[in-house]
């Protein structure tokens, strides 16, 4: 028999706010929240503060251009999401949303400052974006990455490898070449104009390797930090155009 959608919900918060001290439980129960309807969800007058924007769900958002950006997620529903961005892009413009490892074309249909309402083409299974799966058994969501083309330095020891980035988000990155030695090893990892990350090499393949960050990144930090290197892709790209 199947569980109502409701009392799924509110164990899946449970889970969530397990091991939080009550304050904060109540922070990650007020952060994102979920609504049964199928209508986008609207802005309410009052705006949360810095401490419970930090636990809101994070996403991430393609728009037309194929600008990249991590966004976070206010408020859901079967219909659409109301989300925190930092590039707004226009009502009426297509896009795609990325949550919990699925992505859900969608349109703008309204925007206030910094937060912007996008209507799924489709409504969406919420039992099955929440729990954070896919149908088929075995899949684990992992983190939104945006694909950033750049180069790094990872030391492993006293060793240090010059690499190519391929993809990063808060929790860790994928880098090429790097030596499958390097598996379990801990790493220091020097983005170009982004400080230092301490980190670990946790998988290998074909000179690939994702190395997961000790600690992730600050939210602000990353989106601030993709945000020069994709506009500056676009300029060089537009340059070369010319």
């Amino acid at each position: 028999m199947k569980r109502p959608l409701k009392s799924m919900f509110a164990s899946l918060i449970r889970r969530k706010s397990a091991g939080l001290s009550d304050g904060e439980a109540e922070a990650a129960f007020e952060s994102t929240t979920v609504s049964l309807s199928t209508a986008v969800p609207r802005p309410a007058e009052r705006r949360e503060d810095e401490r419970v924007s930090a636990m809101l769900r994070v996403g991430k958002l393609v728009d037309a251009s194929g600008y990249q950006q991590l966004i976070r997620v206010k408020n859901m529903s079967a219909g659409g999401v109301m989300a925190i961005v930092t590039r707004v892009p226009a009502v009426g413009e297509h896009a795609e949303i990325e949550v919990s490892s699925q992505k859900i074309p969608a349109t703008v249909v309204w925007t206030r400052d910094d937060l912007v309402g996008f209507k799924f083409d489709q409504n969406v299974d919420l039992g099955e974006l929440l729990a954070g799966r896919k149908p088929r058994l075995g899949f684990r969501a992992r983190p939104p990455r945006l694909e950033i083309a750049c180069k790094a330095s990872v030391r492993v020891g006293k060793v240090y490898y010059t690499v190519d980035v391929h993809d990063i988000s808060l929790g860790g990155m994928k880098v090429e070449p790097i030596e499958e030695y390097c598996v379990g090893k801990k790493v220091v990892v020097v983005i170009e104009s982004l400080r230092p990350v301490k980190g670990e090499v946790r998988w290998y393949s074909d000179r690939r390797a994702g190395i997961v960050f000790d600690k992730p990144l600050d939210f602000d930090e990353l989106s601030e930090w993709c945000g020069k290197r994709l506009e500056l892709a676009s300029l060089k790209a537009a340059y070369r155009n010319n």
